[in-house]
């Protein structure tokens, strides 16, 4: 352990508290922390250190490279390709980054037209009025556009019109704001695209959108129906109404909240192609950056919108928030602290793997809710993919392996509802409610958030040690 490696612990567990305290801005925090990586740690086209190639292809270069074992022309080949990318591209997983970047696109030609709106207001009518009805309903929504949606779009399109119909009905909006928060948290958790740590850990552990459909999407249902329940029996002596204030929400127009109905059908054709695309990818060998940005270059061509004011809207100080974590995670890989964090996990050596499992998904769901599950996912699967490869009884089973990937999802999109820090959406969730007079402090949050968090994790973990019987009864 030399001054590169203190240096370079210092610098990443000091970017991190940095962006747990919230004293500067995350993205402001993230960039600095990735240049200082960059200058001083990470090797790039214009040092004069040895060229270092990515894990994947150095590790396979070593495998070939024994005197008596030629290095073959394709190994050769990546090589050549990997000296001539700039230094950005040598640290930042842009899978992670053009998907979001198109699923943002293609969200903001959908949020112009109205068709969001359309949906929250439709929920309550259906409703008739009842404000528990209208709860679950809008609940129900949010979640399932959370699976296709980014949680914070999703909370960005569906909280104003709640606080519409909260006010019409005469109830108190709290309760809708933070219950369509956890229901976009539990969503998203279904989908790749759904939360922006499962586009993490699908990209590191090359898990595609069916793999999450098919493994993710049973738990987030059983989740959501005992959610939603849960929910009925709490708020259905708390929301009383009058007839008036029903009649108010049954007279709202729902078809008046579409401005644009040609580019919301031509919209929602591509957002639909787009959504198969990602279902095929795995099968097609395309990565899910391209079906996202095939969708979004579709999208813009076909609904003839506004490209300057398209690409204003889009998230960019997420996208650069993603793009610093990147580079100090690899920052971090380079001068040995994740194989230093990696061995931390060794204590578990010779444990029933079941408990391993566990174990690693309770520590990560609390971690998480701490601070912040994209911040913790970014840095967890550079640890887990280590601890994995050292793990035998990982290493040699695939299934055992997947479940551990399936597991850490699980815990780090579901703790994040545990904690105003814990996902974005909480946070933006509190600013809306914040400009509509509403406080929601960090420990008003943290009551109403670590019932569910814990709720929905024990569900999970359940449904884990199934499937790990499962395995090993075959």
């Amino acid at each position: 352990m030399n001054f590169t490696f203190w240096f370079g612990t210092i610098v990443f567990l000091g970017t991190y508290i940095v962006i747990a305290s919230e004293k500067i801005n995350k993205t402001a925090a993230a960039m600095f922390g990735a240049s200082i990586m960059l200058l001083f740690i990470l090797p790039g086209p214009a040092h004069h250190a040895p060229e270092k190639l990515d894990s994947e292809v150095g590790q396979h270069i070593e495998a070939v490279s024994a005197p008596q074992i030629p290095v073959s022309p394709e190994i050769t080949g990546h090589q050549d390709l990997y000296s001539k990318l700039d230094t950005y591209s040598r640290y930042v997983n842009f899978d992670v980054i053009f998907t979001l970047v198109g699923m943002m696109i293609l969200v903001n030609i959908l949020s112009g037209t109205g068709l969001f709106q359309y949906v929250a207001i439709k929920s309550a009518k259906i409703a008739k009025g009842s404000p528990i009805r209208t709860l679950i309903l809008l609940v129900i929504s949010t979640s399932v556009l959370s699976a296709f949606l980014d949680n914070v779009t999703t909370i960005l399109l569906v909280a104003p019109v709640t606080l519409v119909v909260a006010a019409e009905l005469g109830v108190p909006v709290m309760p809708f704001l933070m219950a369509e928060t956890m229901a976009s948290n539990i969503g998203g958790t279904a989908t790749l695209i759904g939360d922006p740590p499962n586009l993490i850990i699908g990209s590191e552990a090359n898990l595609s959108f069916m793999n999450f459909i098919v493994n993710m999407s049973p738990t987030v249902i059983i989740v959501m129906v005992i959610y939603c329940a849960a929910l009925s029996l709490y708020y259905s002596k708390r929301m009383k109404v009058t007839v008036e204030q029903r009649a108010r929400v049954m007279e709202i127009n729902e078809k008046a909240a579409i401005t644009d109905p040609v580019n919301m059908k031509r919209g929602g054709i591509v957002m639909t192609l787009t959504i198969v695309g990602f279902l095929l990818h795995g099968m097609l060998g395309i990565q899910p950056s391209v079906v996202a940005m095939a969708g979004a270059a579709l999208g813009l061509v076909v609904c003839k919108v506004n490209l300057d004011h398209m690409l204003e809207k889009v998230e960019w100080n997420t996208l650069f928030f993603f793009l610093g974590l990147f580079v100090i995670v690899r920052g971090a890989e380079e001068v040995g602290l994740m194989l230093e964090f990696g061995k931390v996990l060794n204590f578990m050596t010779g444990w029933n793997p079941l408990l391993i499992i566990m174990t690693i998904m309770w520590l990560s769901g609390i971690a998480a809710m701490l601070m912040n599950n994209v911040s913790y996912t970014a840095a967890m699967v550079s640890i887990v993919s280590a601890f994995i490869a050292a793990t035998p009884v990982f290493a040699g089973n695939p299934e055992m392996t997947r479940l551990l990937w399936w597991a850490l999802a699980l815990s780090v999109c579901l703790g994040g509802n545990g904690a105003l820090t814990g996902a974005a959406a909480n946070m933006v969730t509190v600013g809306i409610a914040s400009k509509a007079g509403v406080n929601i402090s960090y420990g008003s949050f943290m009551r109403y958030g670590i019932p569910v968090a814990a709720g929905s994790m024990v569900i999970a973990s359940l449904d884990i040690a199934f499937r790990y019987f499962f395995i090993i009864g075959k």
